[in-house]
């Protein structure tokens, strides 16, 4: 075994910043709000409910993470966030329309104390979005300082000891890397500038980071994932990571993927739909902020299978995305996946899967399990980019020259495995020769 890292205790509160107080993440405050009651169990997350093997299979050594490693406890938290609509959590989650209405009344005093303050935004990032709940300033400078005191004014008032960011709004545009996105130096002059390339986004990750904030981005878009914002992070030991979180339709791709090419069966197409009623749904019907999505979906497969390795299984694969606004549905998504895959001999098979999954739902428990692990690593003295986390994403951020791995059971291991060596404990190879000699 080898020494542990030293962890700094988990004591105190911790303090959960959340850009956009819409469907995602009031059914996360929600939740959490109803498992302090015991009204609901904690089922999909990893760090409530997850456990860790420790050394041989021999031993029975299977903590369940939370008591594992030191992490917050659900009592600890504390919200607040913005969002460009003034309602209360509690109404908002009434107009999300994800949780009954006879949860969210046993905690409805809780959540109508929870109220956004006024948001950055624009609507050229986001044009399927108006709500005047702003904020307004100079520059993005300007608008960046006036996140960073809403932060401490929050840090003061509930006597908060840490605090993680985790972006829960909407889609915006896609917007690519340039020279503003370079440097430190270039990025802050881009704030005072106002240069169009900086989104919202960007402009919270950058308050975050400046204070030392661990962030995670929810959503597609280009955010913490700029060069400036990982040089930032990792000058000021900040923990970052991933983007887009890995929810219904690409979770199924990143479970289903890796067994295709584990057996070494070929795949021709796949073609994947989607239709959706929220305000995510809404935001995607515009064809700029679903290109950001559509890139982060059509990564996945082509990263996992890696056609450069298996031209003759993979390298003609077609694949197709699209995702449709249907308001009737509402959060309860539901997306369709035809595979054409090939066997023995080349012989066609085909794949249909009907997935009518649930989008926040699956999405709470990944914003619970982000914002402890987060500040797990801010506390253990990691900085940058964790690409232990990519378990969580879409589009995991990772070092330069290194590819994607998406894989959600490499993914997995790779977390735990992070658990295991922060612990000194033996990494787990899953060889097993040992126990045949």
């Amino acid at each position: 075994m080898a020494n542990p890292t030293t962890i700094q205790p988990a004591e105190g509160k911790l303090g959960i910043l959340l850009p956009g107080l819409g469907a995602v993440a009031t059914t996360f405050i929600a939740g959490v709000l109803a498992m302090r009651q015991g009204l609901a169990a904690p089922i999909g997350s990893l760090t409530q409910t997850g456990t860790v093997r420790l050394g041989k299979r021999t031993e029975g050594r299977s903590p369940k993470i939370k008591d594992f490693v030191p992490l917050a406890g659900l009592d600890d938290l504390v919200f607040g966030g913005w969002d460009i609509f003034p309602e209360d959590t509690y109404q908002a989650a009434l107009k999300a329309g994800v949780l009954d209405a006879r949860l969210l009344d046993q905690v409805r005093p809780e959540m109508e104390a929870i109220r956004p303050w006024p948001a950055v935004f624009d609507n050229k990032y986001c044009k399927r979005l108006h709500g005047e709940h702003r904020k307004k300033g100079a520059n993005w400078m300007d608008l960046a300082e006036q996140l960073m005191k809403d932060i401490t004014d929050f840090k003061a008032k509930h006597g908060i000891s840490r605090m993680v960011m985790i972006w829960c709004a909407s889609t915006e545009i896609y917007l690519q890397p340039t020279e503003v996105h370079a440097t430190v130096a270039a990025f802050e002059k881009g704030l005072r500038d106002n240069d169009p390339n900086i989104a919202p986004s960007m402009v919270y990750a950058y308050a975050a980071i400046k204070m030392g904030i661990p962030y995670a981005n929810g959503a597609p878009n280009l955010s913490g994932d700029v060069p400036a914002l990982v040089e930032l992070a990792r000058e000021l030991k900040v923990p970052i990571c991933g983007k887009d979180f890995k929810t219904g339709q690409t979770l199924m791709k990143t479970i289903l993927a890796p067994g295709f090419k584990a057996r070494l069966l070929g795949v021709n197409g796949w073609f994947s739909t989607n239709i959706l009623g929220n305000r995510d749904g809404e935001v995607l019907d515009d064809p700029e902020s679903f290109k950001t999505k559509e890139e982060s979906k059509l990564s996945v497969l082509s990263s996992i299978l890696q056609p450069h390795l298996y031209p003759e299984l993979y390298e003609n694969l077609y694949h197709k995305v699209r995702i449709n606004y249907y308001p009737p549905r509402g959060d309860n998504k539901e997306s369709w996946d035809n595979i054409d895959i090939f066997g023995w001999l080349g012989y066609p098979m085909q794949i249909k899967i009907n997935f009518l999954c649930r989008d926040s739902i699956l999405a709470a428990p990944i914003v619970l399990d982000l914002a402890l692990f987060l500040d797990l690593a801010g506390r253990t003295g990691m900085r940058g980019i964790q690409e232990w986390l990519s378990f969580y994403f879409k589009s995991p951020q990772h070092a330069p020259g290194l590819y994607a791995e998406h894989d959600l059971f490499i993914q997995l291991m790779k977390l735990k495995n992070t658990l295991r060596y922060l612990k000194g404990e033996e990494l787990i190879t899953h060889l097993g020769i040992e126990y045949y000699d």
